[in-house]
């Protein structure tokens, strides 16, 4: 079963987005304006170069909040059930937090965490 229910997964997802898109194509509303395809920005036309390189921090910055966000949206179910879990899964995260507190001290000491 393990090969063949792989398949079948890959193939239902790819059916069932394929046919999501054709649906939407199909029955949505279709404008024609030619003022549709013109660039908008806080309802103004745009001054000057549009590109504007903004520095890495930022995104590592976000990235790690990221991660942490997933890491609490991970510790709140498992604090739900704690006492029914056991010791092993009290092992478990604790390694998971260990890792990730790494990840961290890795990070403060590359410097992503200083925002200028």
């Amino acid at each position: 079963m393990g090969s063949e229910a792989i398949i079948v997964f890959l193939l239902a997802g790819i059916v069932l987005v394929a046919g999501a898109n054709f649906l939407s194509n199909l029955i949505s509303h279709k404008s024609d304006n030619p003022q549709k395809r013109e660039p908008y920005e806080s309802g103004m036309t745009t001054v000057g170069p549009t590109w504007v390189q903004f520095k890495v921090g930022y995104y590592l910055f976000a990235i790690l909040f990221l991660i942490f966000d997933v890491e609490v949206a991970f510790l709140i179910p498992w604090a739900v059930v704690f006492k029914d879990i056991g010791a092993v899964a009290f092992i478990e995260i604790l390694v998971f937090l260990i890792i990730l507190g790494l990840g961290l001290l890795y990070a403060w000491k590359k410097g992503a965490l200083k925002w200028v």
